[in-house]
């Protein structure tokens, strides 16, 4: 699959009339297409199938194999052409949970996304190919740390979408806790941030965290619920009793 192909096919499954309705609706001055997100991700699971990645070989570098590079040159290509339905499509094309590459490239090319997140469908598109590959490496966390002080929004709320898996996570585990308590102390950083994006994406994460530990989700509100905007507590205590 070319990029233009790719291109092709999405502007034919287009709809002029919802293009101007995604237009209004998500505000961000970028190409629409009005593609349903189901229609694209019929061409996404058909793309990774196209591009269906090749064993290892055993002792040999440790180097994309020819089928992961090509989906990866695809999917930046999407990114670069900044209409809306191909950015979805681009993080589409690289969310699963393994590789059997090495799956740093993958996670360098999303990261590398990250500064130009300006809307919160494609961010939140995008977060959810990184969430599953910090989950496959968590030492990647390191790095999302450093978004928490950028002075881009986005990408400072992308440090709480994208580790919203381990809030969801059931383990008890020693290092899982300790994981969510670091990620709780950079959300403890943002409360004092007024813009409705960081607040949403603080009680995003503790809304989450709510169904598995709420007695975490208390202590949380209790220490800092009074920096928060009203409508961020109740979102975050929506499932407290």
């Amino acid at each position: 699959m070319s990029p233009d192909d790719a291109i092709a096919a999405l502007r034919a499954a287009g709809d002029p009339q919802k293009a101007a309705e995604m237009a209004a609706y998500h505000k961000a001055s970028r190409t629409y297409l009005g593609v349903a997100n189901p229609v694209l991700d019929g061409f996404g699971k058909a793309w990774r199938a196209e591009m269906a990645e090749t064993p290892p070989q055993i002792g040999g570098p440790v180097l994309p194999s020819p089928s992961l590079s090509a989906r990866l040159d695809l999917a930046q290509s999407l990114w670069d052409s900044d209409i809306h339905e191909a950015r979805i499509l681009a993080a589409k094309l690289l969310t699963q949970a393994r590789f059997n590459d090495e799956d740093a490239p993958v996670w360098s090319l999303i990261a590398g996304w990250v500064p130009d997140f300006d809307a919160w469908a494609i961010a939140d598109h995008a977060a959810i190919a990184g969430q599953k590959r910090l989950l496959a490496d968590p030492s990647r966390l390191d790095e999302v740390e450093t978004w928490t002080t950028s002075p881009h929004i986005w990408t400072r709320r992308a440090a709480l979408v994208f580790t919203l898996p381990w809030p969801r996570l059931k383990s008890s585990n020693e290092n899982q806790l300790a994981t969510r308590s670091r990620i709780l102390s950079w959300a403890a950083g943002y409360v004092s941030d007024s813009n409705w994006f960081i607040q949403k994406a603080i009680a995003w994460w503790l809304r989450e965290l709510s169904k598995r530990d709420p007695a975490a989700t208390r202590a949380f509100l209790a220490q800092h619920g009074a920096d928060m905007k009203a409508f961020a507590r109740r979102e975050a205590g929506r499932y407290l009793t």
